[in-house]
C-alpha cells in the first residue's frame, strides 16, 4: 500500500515498522480541497516533514500520515493549514484494542473516520442552491446570445444584470480559492475557472463601458469557434461565456460531490456500527452495556429484528438470521445452540442468547470496517503518476494560456479573439477529473465488495489480480470444511444404516474425538430423537471405544482393535476398508454381540474431512477463466488425491505432505517457473505462503495471522467468492484505467483545439464539467457488479 497503516484506539495509530524506527499513523480530515491538484499539494507539503509519508484522498477528504511517534499531530495540522487548507485529527472508526468504557456523551462526540452517508451535507446543499440559481440566471443569457432575432435594444445590459451575480456570487468559491492559492504561489483548477470567468467578464465590462458593445441595437451571434471581427473585439461581449463557465463548474462540482457521497455511501453504511449497546444477561436481568464494555464470554440477549452487536455463539434459542450484510448471502440462515453468529447480521424470528467470542474491536465487522478504510486510502501506481502530472499541469496551462493570448494578439487576429482563445485554454485544461478517477472507483468497489463478503486490502490488489494465472488452494479449512464428517456407511446384508448409526452413534456421543463427533452428529441428523441407554463406556487407548447400548455390547474402532478382539471381518467389509484407505478416509469398524455372546463385524463407517459446498463449482469457474488451480496440503497423498478428484483439480496439480514451513517454498517454486500466484488459505501455517504469493486470499473465518497476511479477505466460507473477488478487482482496475484514459484524452485532445482558437470558451466550460461527471458516473457503475 501507499501507506502501511496499522490500527489503534486513538487518532494516532501504531504502525508496523523496523525495530529501530517505530512508526505511527495519524488520520486527518482535510477541508478546502477542490480537485486532485489540491490533494497533491497537501501530500507534497506533508511529505517534506522529517520522517513523514502521506497519502491524501481527495474523494474522501482524508489524509493518512505515517510519522515518528514523537511527532505531535498538531505539527501535521499546522503544515496543512499553512498552505491554505483546514485539517483536524480524526479517530479511526474502529480501534484495534478495546478502550476503557467512556460516558455516552464522550462516545457520541468522538469523530468518525468515515462520514455518515445519510447525514445532511451543508456544502452539498449550498452547492445545489448556487448551481440552480445560477442555472436559472444563465439560461436566458445564453438563449439571447445564441439568437440574434431575440436581441432587443440594449439586450446586452440585460445580460450584464443577470451575469454579474452568477460570476460574483455563484463563482465566489472559485475566486476565494484562487486568491488563497495565489498567496501561497500555487494554482489549482479553481484558479483556471476563476481567471477564465473573470477574464471573460472583465473584457465584457470594458467593451460595454469603453468600447462599442454598449450601444443600442448592437447584435452578435454565438459561434462554436471564436472569430476575429472588424472592431478588434471592442463590440464583442463574453457574458454568456462567463455565466456558462461558472454555472457549468458549479453544476459539475455539485454532481461530482453528490456522486462521491453515493460512491462512499455503500462503504459508509457498511462501517456504521451494528449497535452502540448490548443487553448483557445477568441472572434473570438484561442490562444495557456499551459494546466496548462487553468482554468475550459475556452473554447477551438479542431480540427478533435486532442486529447482533458482537460475534458470538448461540447458547439459548433458535432463530433465522439475515447474514447478507456480512456475507452477501441472500437467503436467511437458521441458527441454534452451538452455531456461530457475526456482528452486523440481523436476528429475524426469535429471541436468542449469545455468548460473545470476540471483543468489539476484534469482531469480523470491525475487521471489515478497518480493511475498507485502509483500502480507500490508497492509490494505484497509475493514479500516483496522474497526481504527479496534475501537480505541474495547472502552472503549465496558465503559461500556455498567456502565450496563446499573446500569440493571437500580436498575430493580428484581434485581442478579443486572443482573449477568447486564452480563456478556452484555461477552462478546457482543468484536470479535475484526474483526481476523481481512482478514489471514486475504489470507494464504490470496496463498498460493493464488502456487501458481497469480499474485502480488498488496497489498490495494489487490483494491479496484482490482473496478472494472476495460478491459484494455490490450501486443502483443510479452505477446499474442505476442516471438520470430520461421515462420508459413507458400508454394512453387511443383515443390518441397515439406521441400526448402525443408532448403536455406534449413541456410543460415540460419549467421546470428544473428532471422528466420534462426526459419527454422533450424523446419527443426530438422520435419526428421529430417542434416548438410548448407554453404559460401561471405555476408550481403548486411541484404538476405539467399547460399551453397552440398550443392553447390547458394542465395539467401534480401528481394524487393529477388531483384530485384537478376534472378530472376523467379512470380505465385503474388508473390501470397503481397502477402498476407503485408497482415498485417504478414516475408517471405523463396528461390531456387536449377535445374541450368542460372540462379537460380529457389522459395518464400516467412512469418515473424512468434508469438501466445502461450492468448492467444485469454484474450481470449475477458475478453469473456465483460464486459471490453473493447484491443491497444496500437508495431508497424505491418498486423501489429497481424493479431494482433488472430487472438486476437479488435475492429479498433476496436487502437492501433498507439505510441511507448514514448506508451503511458502512451494509458492516460490511456482513463481520461479513463471507463474503469477494467488494463494488461498485460512490457518497460521498458511500465513507465510499468503505473504509470499503475488496475491494472498484469506478465508475470513481463519486465523488472525492469515487474515492479516492476505491481500483479499473472504468473509464467508465459500470458495466461490475467489473468482468473484478476482472479477471485481479486475473490473475495478479496468474502470480506473478507463477513467484516467478519458480524463487525459479529454485534455490532450481539447487543449490543442483551444490553443488553435478552434474552441469556444463556453463550450470548453461545459465539456470540462462533463468530464468530471463522466468519471463519477462511470465509477458508480460498479455498484451494479453481480456475482
Amino acid at each position: 500500500m501507499a501507506t502501511d497503516v496499522a490500527e489503534s484506539a486513538g487518532p494516532a495509530e501504531a504502525t508496523a515498522g523496523t525495530a529501530d524506527a517505530p512508526r505511527v499513523t495519524t488520520e486527518l480530515a482535510v477541508t478546502g480541497m477542490t480537485c486532485g491538484t489540491c490533494a497533491a499539494r497537501i501530500q507534497r507539503r506533508l511529505g517534506r516533514l522529517p520522517g513523514v509519508e502521506a497519502s491524501v484522498n481527495y474523494a474522501s477528504g482524508r489524509a493518512r500520515v505515517t510519522h515518528p511517534p514523537e511527532q505531535d499531530p498538531d505539527e501535521l495540522v499546522a503544515a496543512v493549514t499553512a498552505i491554505g487548507f483546514g485539517a483536524s485529527p480524526v479517530a479511526p472508526l474502529v480501534p484495534a484494542s478495546v478502550p476503557s468504557p467512556r460516558p455516552s456523551s464522550e462516545r457520541a462526540a468522538t469523530p468518525r473516520a468515515t462520514p455518515d452517508a445519510d447525514a445532511p451535507d451543508p456544502e452539498l446543499a449550498e452547492l445545489r442552491h448556487r448551481a440552480l440559481v445560477c442555472l436559472a440566471l444563465t439560461i436566458p443569457v445564453v438563449a439571447v446570445a445564441m439568437n440574434p432575432d431575440w436581441q432587443f435594444r440594449y439586450w446586452q445590459w440585460f445580460s450584464l444584470v443577470l451575469t454579474a451575480p452568477v460570476v460574483v456570487w455563484g463563482g465566489w468559491r472559485f475566486h476565494l480559492a484562487a486568491a488563497k492559492n495565489l498567496r501561497h504561489l500555487a494554482a489549482t483548477m479553481d484558479t483556471l475557472v476563476s481567471v477564465g470567468t473573470l477574464a471573460a467578464f472583465g473584457w465584457s465590462l470594458w467593451t460595454l463601458f469603453f468600447g462599442g458593445a454598449g450601444l443600442g441595437g448592437m447584435r452578435h451571434g454565438l459561434y462554436l469557434l471564436p472569430q476575429p471581427d472588424q472592431f478588434d473585439g471592442a463590440r464583442t461581449i463574453y457574458l454568456e461565456t462567463a455565466a456558462a463557465i461558472t454555472t457549468a463548474a458549479l453544476l459539475g462540482r455539485w454532481i461530482e460531490r453528490r456522486g462521491r457521497r453515493r460512491a462512499l455511501g455503500v462503504s459508509a453504511a457498511l462501517m456504521a456500527p451494528p449497535a452502540a449497546e448490548a443487553r448483557v444477561v445477568v441472572g434473570d436481568r438484561e442490562l444495557p452495556v456499551p459494546v466496548e464494555g462487553v468482554q468475550p464470554g459475556d452473554r447477551i440477549a438479542v431480540a427478533a429484528g435486532e442486529p447482533f452487536p458482537l460475534d458470538g455463539r448461540v447458547v439459548e434459542g433458535r432463530s433465522s438470521i439475515d447474514a447478507g450484510a456480512m456475507t452477501g448471502e441472500s437467503t436467511p440462515v437458521d441458527v441454534e445452540p452451538g452455531d456461530e453468529v457475526l456482528a452486523g447480521t440481523r436476528n429475524e424470528t426469535a429471541r436468542v442468547v449469545v455468548e460473545t467470542t470476540r471483543a468489539a474491536a476484534d469482531t469480523q465487522w470491525a475487521r471489515m470496517a478497518r480493511r475498507v478504510e485502509e483500502a480507500q486510502a490508497g492509490k494505484t501506481a497509475i493514479q500516483r503518476l496522474a497526481d504527479r502530472i496534475s501537480a505541474w499541469f495547472v502552472p503549465v496551462v496558465i503559461l500556455v494560456a498567456v502565450n496563446t493570448l499573446l500569440f493571437w494578439g500580436v498575430a493580428g487576429a484581434g485581442w478579443g479573439f486572443a482573449i477568447a482563445a486564452g480563456m478556452a485554454v484555461l477552462v478546457v485544461a482543468c484536470p479535475c477529473a484526474l483526481g476523481l478517477a481512482t478514489p471514486t472507483a475504489l470507494a464504490v468497489a470496496t463498498g460493493r465488495g464488502a456487501q458481497l463478503g469480499i474485502l480488498l486490502r488496497g489498490p495494489e490488489v487490483l494491479e496484482s489480480s490482473r496478472r494472476v494465472d495460478t491459484i494455490v488452494l490450501d486443502k483443510t479449512g479452505t477446499v474442505t470444511t476442516g471438520r470430520m464428517t461421515l462420508r459413507a456407511v458400508h454394512t453387511t446384508r443383515e443390518v441397515g444404516r439406521e441400526e448402525v448409526l443408532a448403536r455406534v452413534g449413541a456410543l460415540e456421543a460419549e467421546l470428544e474425538h473428532p471422528v466420534a463427533r462426526a459419527i454422533a452428529a450424523a446419527a443426530r441428523d438422520e435419526l428421529p430423537p430417542r434416548t438410548a441407554e448407554v453404559r460401561d463406556v471405555t476408550a481403548l487407548d486411541g484404538l476405539g471405544v467399547a460399551g453397552t447400548v440398550d443392553g447390547v455390547r458394542v465395539l467401534a474402532g480401528r481394524r487393529r482393535l477388531i483384530d485384537e478382539q478376534d472378530v472376523a471381518v467379512p470380505a465385503e467389509l474388508a473390501r470397503a476398508l481397502d477402498a476407503a484407505a485408497s482415498h485417504g478416509a478414516t475408517t471405523v469398524l463396528a461390531a456387536w454381540d449377535d445374541g450368542s455372546g460372540a462379537m460380529v463385524a457389522r459395518a464400516v463407517l467412512e469418515v473424512a474431512d468434508g469438501v466445502r459446498e461450492g468448492s467444485a463449482e469454484a474450481v470449475a469457474e477458475m478453469k473456465a477463466r483460464g486459471l490453473r488451480p493447484v491443491l497444496l496440503t500437508g495431508d497424505n497423498p491418498a486423501a489429497a488425491a481424493a479431494v482433488a478428484a472430487e472438486v476437479g483439480i488435475a492429479a498433476d496439480d496436487v502437492v501433498a505432505e507439505v510441511l507448514p514451513t514448506e508451503k511458502a517454498d512451494e509458492v516460490r517454486r511456482l513463481q520461479e517457473q513463471g507463474a503469477t500466484v494467488a494463494m488461498v488459505g485460512d490457518g497460521v501455517n498458511d500465513a507465510a505462503a499468503l505473504a509470499q504469493a503475488d496475491l494472498g486470499v484469506a478465508m475470513g473465518t481463519g486465523t488472525a495471522m492469515a487474515i492479516e497476511a492476505g491481500d483479499v479477505t473472504l468473509v464467508r466460507d465459500d470458495l466461490r467468492a475467489v473468482p468473484v473477488a478476482l472479477r471485481l478487482a479486475r473490473r475495478t482496475l479496468g474502470t480506473i484505467r478507463g477513467n484516467l484514459f478519458w480524463a487525459f484524452a479529454y485534455n490532450v485532445a481539447a487543449l490543442p483545439l483551444a490553443v488553435g482558437g478552434l474552441l469556444n470558451p463556453m463550450i470548453a466550460g461545459v465539456t470540462m464539467a462533463l468530464s468530471s461527471v463522466f468519471v463519477v458516473g462511470n465509477s458508480l457503475r460498479l455498484r451494479r457488479f453481480r456475482t
